[in-house]
């Protein structure tokens, strides 16, 4: 029996899941409670946020996110191909700074608009 806190919602119901019976889940008050207490022990995932190097901007991050979650193994690596990442104002929010992250099928995207400095 694995003891998780929900992170779907603010209410953080305390979730009991009981592997010998098919990951049954308690202590969910929804059904997203449920399908996120079988998942966390069978697979993991989690948004990724970092930054991008930024050129052309008067700052010289760009925030990042993953635009959907990806397995939690791969958050190491996910992190360490961001480093190789430079993007070049202007960038608009939701704009697809690496398109599919580590073969995932997933976009990695900018999360805030930046325009493009003179220096």
């Amino acid at each position: 029996m694995k003891e998780l806190i929900c992170i779907v919602c603010p209410r953080g119901c305390h979730l009991r899941v009981d592997e010998e019976k098919d990951y049954l889940v308690t202590g969910n008050s929804c059904p997203r409670g449920a399908e996120y207490g079988k998942n966390e022990l069978l697979h993991p995932v989690r948004v990724l946020t970092s930054t991008v190097r930024l050129e052309g901007a008067a700052v010289r991050r760009c925030p990042v996110k993953t635009r959907q979650p990806i397995a939690r193994e791969l958050m190491l690596r996910a992190a360490k191909a961001l480093d190789a990442v430079t993007v070049t104002a202007p960038v608009r929010c939701g704009d697809v700074v690496l398109s599919d992250l580590l073969g995932t099928g997933i976009d990695v995207v900018a999360t805030k608009d930046f325009p493009k400095t003179e220096r």
